[in-house]
């Protein structure tokens, strides 16, 4: 999911400037160092396809749903989160906790 978080703070936003590479990759250095990174897998691919036809995402939503298979492909079931909305159709597999 490194790369996810990568596309999102190398990406300006309405409300944040976008980091530099180098800001974005010391970020990553230091995540990796402090927690578990759950990596995509074979596994994690099924989960995925089924959570597109489980629950009909399509089009940008892949994006969350990939997130969603990653998550319990690993066995984590809280999402911190600036996005609830894009993740709330999940909820019964999740446990979404909102960011400020």
């Amino acid at each position: 999911m490194i790369r996810e978080y990568l596309a999102s703070v190398t990406r300006p936003q309405p409300s944040e400037p976008a980091l530099t590479p180098e800001q974005a990759v010391a970020d990553v250095r230091r995540l990796m160092r402090n927690f578990f990174v759950a990596d995509e897998s074979e596994a994690m691919t099924e989960h995925l396809v089924n959570l597109v036809r489980c629950f009909g995402v399509k089009g940008r939503q892949i994006h969350d749903a990939n997130i969603v298979a990653t998550m319990l492909v690993n066995g984590i079931h809280r999402l911190l989160t600036f996005n609830v909305a894009d993740f709330r159709r999940f909820e019964p597999l999740i446990v979404l906790e909102p960011l400020p």
